[in-house]
Formats: structure tokens, C-alpha cells, sequence
């Protein structure tokens, strides 16, 4: 349902401005996160770390099905969110500091990931049920997200806080400001009653029936395959930017931001201009590109591959999601964008989290991390997603005439 409110200028900042600073709350702990492990000594919970976020996205859909159950306005549900969200956080900052027992400190980072995971969401459907034309006008409010996103990496680096708890202390004053800043957001109406749900439309799962679809099938499986090497890009980056002496690896890092905004705002007249089977080959070769450039192991061969991710991620997964909202019977394009989630988000980010962790574990010697290898087999696992995708994908089935496959 659309609010009824008029859409100027103040009103388009405003939903920019809980964009950007829900984003920058998000980066602020993200990106530092692998750096502070290592510096307190919880270097081997790492990929567990980072794996709490994909177990959440598993548990996130129970979370929605309760909360539209009881019909709760998305803007209050995400202001006592962003509470608990900077509770757990800073909670998470304190055990790490205090050189807490690392398991119980895990639990801990669990319980924030679970806070955290439906704040996005929650705070997408209020900025779309606040504008009259969405696909012209939410390009430019996501863009102002990643700016948000750099902003929380610039601030952490500014503050020389890339390996300190001080980047969750500050992560965590920043969902304090997402939650006083639903008090200025005028109240969206929880949505209408569909009636009871079953856990398994609750999860998004009758949407499997996609998955018959020849090409669907393809790229759900492509998205989701490819999520599993690029969950490698934010825990290990900033490690083997230390290990080339490159200071402030949590500034550098936005570097891929930076080409993630300039492929958006370029992104409509790449979709007229070629066909999507195209675009998703060329975010996979990018992707391909990227951690080989990575594997020269030098520090301008590395920023090049992380100012390519950017690129990568665009025109992968942000293709994706226009795929789905094309191709997609309107029926079903809720579920279909929920179980694109659960594939990527949740079981593509479990795989890869704790398999490259694994493999890093592997390349990790007394003598140093052995970084080409690294990088090269993850490159050479993008390379069989993109000849699966190549080999699969024929831009047919169900779609709209006047659209190209």
C-alpha cells in the first residue's frame, strides 16, 4: 500500500538519509570484522563469524511471517530492531574486547546477525511504499545507500578503528540513529490479511515450482553458485591488503562501492542496450577477472580486483533481481525474490563462508598466506559458473514478448 504523501524534495532525502545510514551501520561492522578477529586472537572463529549472517537469512522468513501475523507497521518493527540490533552489537564489542571466551563470543555475533538481518528489508519496504514511481525512483536512493556504506568504511579507517571494537561501538551508535530516526518517518500501514500462512509459504519454498523453468532454474543455480567464491571478497581482502602494508583497508575496500554505484546509474541503458543473458555473463567474467587480479598478489593488482567488485556485483545480482521482476509471473514475484534470498543470502553465503574459510585455512603456512593460490582456485570456480551458465542458459521460457533474453 502507498502512503498517501506528497513526494518533494524533503521527503526524498528523508528516505535517502535511512538508506544511507542504515547502510553505513551495516559496513561499519561488516567490512572491519575479519581484522578485528585476527587482532583479538579469534582469528579461528572467523568464518564462523561471517556464516552468522547466512544462518540468519535462513531464519529471517519465520521472523516476517510472524511479524505480518500480527500486522505490525514496518516502521515501528524496524525501530526496536535497530534497538536490539546496537544492543547486540555493542554487547558483540564488549565480549570481543574483554577476550571472552570465543564460542560464547560467536553466540553473541549470532544473536546480532539475527537483529540485524531483516533491518534492510524492513527499511526497503518503507522507502518503496513512500514512492509514486519506483523503478525511476529507486535507483538513485539505492545508490545513496552505498554511499552510506563507503561512508561507515571511511569512518572506521578516519578512526584508525580497521582491527579495534571501536568500528562495533560506532556501528552500534548508528542503529541508534536508524531507530530515532523512524520517529520523523510517517507510519506505514502494516499490510492486509491473506489469510493464515503455511511455514512453507512463510519461507518463500512453494516458489521451488520456478525451478521448472529451464532458464529460472539456471539462474537461481548461477546466483547461487556464485555467491560461494564471493563470499571470500570482505573477509580476506582486508587480510592480504595488511599483508601488502596497504593501511586503512576498510577505506580501501569502497573502492568496489564506487564502481557498484557507476554500474547502477549506467545499468537501464546496459538493459536496452543488451540482451540479460549478456550482462549476467559479463558480471561473471568480471567476477573471474577480479580475484585473478587478486592473485598477482601485488598491492595495484589487488586494489584493481577490488575496485572491480563493484561491476561484478551489479550486473550478477542486481541483473538477477530485474530478471525475476521481469520474467516472473506477478503472482509470484514476491516468493521469487524470497527464495533468490534463501539461495544466495542463506545456503550460497553458508557454503562459501565456511568454505573458504576452510580453504584459507589451507593456504594459511607459518611462512604466510600463500594468496595466489588463494585467489586462483576461487577464480577458477567462477570460471566453471560462468561455462555452466554459458552452456545453460538459452533466454527462453516464460517472458514478455518485447522482452530480450
Amino acid at each position: 500500500m502507498r502512503v498517501q504523501r506528497a513526494n518533494g524534495w524533503a521527503e526524498y532525502a528523508e528516505l535517502a538519509a535511512l538508506f544511507f545510514l542504515n547502510a553505513m551501520a551495516l559496513g561499519m561492522w561488516f567490512v572491519p570484522l575479519g581484522m578485528v578477529l585476527d587482532a583479538h586472537g579469534l582469528h579461528s572463529i572467523r568464518p564462523y563469524a561471517f556464516a552468522t549472517s547466512a544462518i540468519a537469512a535462513f531464519i529471517s522468513p519465520l521472523i516476517f511471517g510472524a511479524m505480518a501475523d500480527r500486522r505490525g507497521s514496518p516502521v515501528v518493527v524496524l525501530r526496536w530492531l535497530a534497538v536490539a540490533t546496537a544492543i547486540a552489537m555493542a554487547f558483540a564489542s564488549t565480549a570481543i574486547h574483554l577476550g571472552w571466551n570465543r564460542w560464547l563470543v560467536l553466540a553473541i555475533i549470532q544473536v546480532h546477525a539475527l537483529c540485524s538481518a531483516p533491518g534492510w528489508s524492513l527499511s526497503t519496504t518503507i522507502v518503496l511504499s513512500r514512492l509514486q514511481n519506483s523503478k525511476r525512483q529507486f535507483g538513485p536512493v539505492r545508490a545513496v545507500a552505498t554511499l552510506g556504506w563507503m561512508a561507515g568504511c571511511w569512518l572506521v579507517s578516519w578512526l584508525n578503528a580497521d582491527a579495534s571494537v571501536l568500528s562495533g561501538f560506532g556501528g552500534a551508535f548508528i542503529w541508534l540513529l536508524v531507530a530515532a530516526f523512524t520517529f520523523v518517518l510517517p507510519g506505514v500501514p502494516p499490510p492486509k490479511s491473506t489469510g493464515h500462512l503455511s511455514l512453507k509459504e512463510r519461507l518463500g519454498l512453494d516458489a521451488l515450482t520456478l525451478l521448472k523453468n529451464a532458464d529460472h532454474r539456471v539462474v537461481f543455480v548461477t546466483a547461487a553458485l556464485f555467491s560461494i567464491p564471493l563470499a571470500a571478497f570482505y573477509p580476506y581482502s582486508p587480510t592480504h591488503m595488511r599483508d601488502l602494508g596497504l593501511e586503512h583497508p576498510s577505506a580501501l575496500m569502497s573502492l568496489g562501492q564506487i564502481t557498484e554505484i557507476i554500474a547502477m546509474l549506467g545499468l537501464a541503458y546496459l538493459l536496452a542496450a543488451f540482451r540479460l543473458k549478456w550482462l549476467f555473463a559479463a558480471g561473471l567474467s568480471i567476477g573471474l577477472i577480479r580475484f585473478l587480479l587478486c592473485a598477482m598478489d601485488s598491492q595495484p593488482s589487488l586494489l584493481a580486483g577490488v575496485t572491480l567488485h563493484g561491476f561484478a556485483f551489479t550486473l550478477v545480482f542486481i541483473t538477477t533481481q530485474i530478471y525475476l521482476d521481469e520474467r516472473i509471473d506477478p503472482a509470484w514475484k514476491a516468493r521469487a525474490q524470497a527464495l533468490m534470498s534463501f539461495m544466495t543470502g542463506g545456503i550460497g553465503n553458508l557454503i562459501g563462508y565456511l568454505g573458504t574459510g576452510w580453504w584459507f585455512n589451507v593456504c594459511d603456512k607459518p611462512s604466510g598466506t600463500n594468496w595466489p593460490l588463494f585467489w586462483s582456485v576461487l577464480a577458477g570456480v567462477i570460471g566453471l559458473v560462468l561455462v555452466y551458465f554459458m552452456v545453460a542458459y538459452h533466454g527462453r521460457g516464460s517472458q514478455p514478448e518485447e522482452t530480450k533474453g
